[in-house]
């Protein structure tokens, strides 16, 4: 219920931008589509571009830092995989918009280099966020699970940080391993994730050089 109150605010807030903004649905057009529909695939395009950035700028560099340093590990860990997976899902779905929407405004055979080049970006954000959805994530998770059953039979997880775990791996040869395995799964994922927010970022700087303020 919560949700959907958001969620129908959102949208209440979107249909007086409209109204405040008649000659958005005036009679100009980009000379290959109708009017109207090339509005409703550029405000598309804006808007799922936009979320994807913003939801990963936000995981990757703020809201899962700070959750690191607050939570128990196991608990970080467990919260993790939960929202990872909403996460990579939400972004993928945006990043598909934005491909379908840009792409019919600039149909590749009439498209300039650059816009090509920009087409290329969000695709490849899009692969990799699928990348991470249905290969690296539901690995990391499945490792996470392992090593979290290893530390509690080691009496650890409880704790912030990774200090007890470094401590007891050097002893551990079993943890030792899991972290390994664990680590290069989740470094691919980690990589997957950056280069997805790098070639948004790539794309951010063209809608930028588009903008008349």
């Amino acid at each position: 219920m919560a949700w959907m109150t958001r969620f129908l605010g959102a949208v209440a807030f979107l249909a007086i931008g409209v109204l405040f903004s008649p000659e958005t649905f005036g009679s100009k057009s980009d000379g290959q589509h109708p009017p109207k529909l090339a509005t409703f695939l550029k405000l598309a395009h804006i808007l799922c571009f936009s979320t994807a950035f913003g939801a990963a700028l936000w995981v990757t560099f703020i809201g899962g830092i700070i959750m690191f340093k607050n939570l128990p590990r196991h608990q970080f860990g467990n919260l993790q995989s939960k929202m990872f997976p909403a996460y990579f899902s939400m972004v993928g779905v945006c990043c598909a918009v934005s491909v379908g929407s840009f792409g019919y405004l600039h149909p590749w055979k009439s498209a300039s280099a650059s816009e090509k080049y920009q087409l290329g970006f969000i695709l490849a954000a899009f692969a990799f966020n699928l990348s991470n959805l249905f290969i690296f994530t539901p690995m990391t998770i499945q490792m996470m699970k392992q090593r979290h059953k290893i530390e509690r039979e080691a009496n650890i997880g409880e704790e912030v940080g990774w200090t007890k775990n470094q401590e007891v791996a050097k002893v551990n040869p079993k943890l030792a391993a899991m972290n390994k395995k664990f680590g290069m799964i989740h470094g691919l994922s980690s990589l997957a994730n950056i280069f997805s927010f790098g070639c948004l970022a790539m794309h951010s700087w063209y809608l930028a050089g588009k903008l008349d303020l």
